[in-house]
């Protein structure tokens, strides 16, 4: 039987941004729920690099919002420096932090089959903002999806 080796988020996602800034790409296990329905917590991985070109609102990142605090958010709007992020699990309530604190651009949301979803596809970006505007009903879909859909898989 494998041993798990718990690591804090601080400490993590630290080293993270260290193998990131050199070029290489990460993937990682997320946990919790924020990103629903579009990342399952303690199932989904995200496959990751250092940003090199323009973000864009839709985008998921890994931003540190706070010195030791880290998020892997959607890219709500970006206004000069600031980018405001969102998960797309929350109902509401944003994070705030600077473009230079966005360490990550998740590229693909990998299954537990290996399976690999294009984070950046039009088809992803579509869900994105239909996702978005359905803002003002997301308690009641995400209830929904927490009851029926998480339950089967």
């Amino acid at each position: 039987m494998m041993e798990t080796l718990t690591i804090p988020n601080d400490i993590l996602l630290s080293q993270v941004s260290l193998i990131l800034a050199g070029g290489q790409r990460v993937t990682l296990k997320v946990r919790g729920s924020s990103m629903l329905p579009f990342i399952t917590g303690d199932r989904d991985s995200v496959e990751m690099e250092k940003p090199s070109g323009e973000l864009a609102v839709g985008d998921i990142v890994l931003a540190e919002i706070l010195p030791g605090r880290w998020v892997i958010h959607r890219i709500f709007e970006i206004n000069g420096n600031e980018v405001i992020l969102m998960g797309d699990g929350n109902i509401r309530g944003t994070e705030k932090c600077r473009l230079e604190d966005v360490h990550g651009l998740i590229l693909f949301v990998v299954t537990p089959s290996g399976k690999k979803k294009d984070c950046r596809s039009p088809r992803a970006m579509r869900r994105a903002r239909l996702w978005r505007r359905l803002l003002p009903v997301r308690r009641l879909l995400l209830a929904v999806y927490r009851r029926t859909i998480l339950k089967l898989k």
